[in-house]
């Protein structure tokens, strides 16, 4: 087996000659075991081989060349996004209203607490809640 992380490069008659043994009747275990290389990258040889031809073996690795073919997005898609979006904003108003109550009913309370203290009379926060 080669080190790991070294690139080693095989010429395609190489290649066919593993792909024939392989597909021959010994086995891709054996073979890739015999030749020094992973079961995998037999696999991944046999896969290219049989989907191009011989050309499919000097394949570079990564992405293919021309334009890339974008998968359409379904109109269900669509909606359940924006259904799911709509939902969001929508629990997102109801937090922001809960705050505002909070809010207001804490200025309520704090103004029921100056009033008294700017008249120099004690008085209980309760009493004055209730008040508007």
């Amino acid at each position: 087996m080669a080190a790991k992380g070294k690139l080693r490069r095989f010429p395609t008659a190489y290649k066919l000659k593993a792909i024939k043994r392989a597909e021959g009747g010994e086995g891709v275990l054996p073979v890739a075991r015999k030749l020094g290389i992973s079961r995998k990258l037999l696999h991944d040889w046999i896969k290219a081989w049989k989907a191009h031809g011989p050309e499919g073996l000097n394949r570079k690795p990564g992405p293919k060349p021309g334009p890339r073919k974008l998968k359409p997005v379904q109109v269900e898609e669509k909606r359940s996004a924006l259904a799911h979006a709509n939902a969001r904003i929508a629990e997102l108003e109801r937090l922001v209203g809960r705050q505002q109550l909070d809010i207001d009913f804490f200025r309520k309370a704090l103004r029921a607490l100056e009033r008294p203290a700017a008249q120099g009379k004690p008085a209980s926060a309760s009493s004055k809640l209730l008040k508007p």
